[in-house]
């Protein structure tokens, strides 16, 4: 039986064994699934640990997922463009690390939710190793403008910048600003990429940042309506969606890496929503 887990701290929280158990069993596929408690400051030692214990395999979540593309021996296209991974793949001694955060998050979007991203004004809050994952995707989506704040707006410029390197092409459609220097603007999707949420607050949005049919999109799971989701709704924002059904997205194109096998998702994400008492 193939080992993989999910290290993360915290990581109590994380859903990922179950929908790693729920594809394996729909694919046939022989393998195990854990959660790990990666110590602060001892990431690079918990990977090598499970790697020498025979594992094949780790998703990343907070706060690892830029020492996890340190850590790896190779990386594709979509890890170099963000400098974060939240998925290795282990040959040997040998890490590869990728990035399935932007395509789940895409996927969720526009498939499950059917809201198109073509043409629209989209805020990303948050410029940490979540958000650096999700910009190409976004951009590649078709979004006519992506605005990335945070509250230290110097980070945000430098996200832009290393994103703009990668992509020359996408240079013109981005912008950073601080999130004071957001008021006044609307936008069609605003997508928290913070942990706010995961201790219980939210960013400081100023008013009037949601256009009338916008959604609100926070990648926190698990946790029914945020500060920022709350936030939100009493500004008016249309629809609000928790990060469930992008954890379930980024997880089957993990587990397709992995085992070369694209898992359906509908069935697995309707089933994590009775659990958790989310709406569908």
């Amino acid at each position: 039986m193939d080992r993989y887990a999910v290290i993360g701290n915290p990581i109590a929280h994380s859903k990922s064994p179950e929908i790693h158990a729920a594809f394996a069993r729909q694919t046939g596929q022989d393998i195990s699934y854990e959660r790990i408690l990666g110590p602060i400051g001892g990431f690079d030692g918990a990977v090598m640990q499970f790697l020498r214990g025979g594992g094949k395999g780790m998703n990343v979540t907070l706060p690892f997922k830029l020492a996890a593309f340190e850590i790896a021996s190779s990386a594709s296209e979509r890890a170099i463009a963000a400098r974060a991974a939240n998925f290795l793949r282990f040959d040997g001694e040998e890490i590869h690390c990728d990035n399935t955060d932007g395509i789940g998050l895409v996927n969720d979007i526009e498939q499950a939710l059917g809201f198109v991203l073509t043409g629209t004004r989209a805020l990303l809050v948050g410029a940490g190793g979540a958000a650096q994952g999700v910009v190409l995707p976004l951009l590649h989506a078709g979004v006519a403008t992506l605005t990335i704040s945070n509250r230290t707006e110097e980070k945000a410029h430098a996200l832009v910048a290393m994103i703009a390197h990668a992509a020359p092409d996408a240079k013109q459609r981005l912008q950073a600003r601080a999130l004071p220097k957001l008021a006044g603007t609307r936008f069609d999707i605003v997508i928290n990429a913070t942990s706010s949420g995961l201790n219980n607050e939210a960013p400081a949005l100023p008013p009037g940042v949601y256009a009338p049919g916008s959604l609100a999109y926070d990648m926190v799971y698990g946790k029914g309506a945020t500060p920022f989701l709350q936030h939100a709704m009493a500004q008016g924002a249309a629809r609000c969606s928790g990060g469930l059904g992008m954890l379930v997205e980024q997880a089957a194109e993990s587990f397709f890496l992995w085992r070369g096998v694209r898992p359906e998702t509908k069935p697995v994400l309707q089933t994590l929503r009775q659990q958790l008492g989310e709406p569908g």
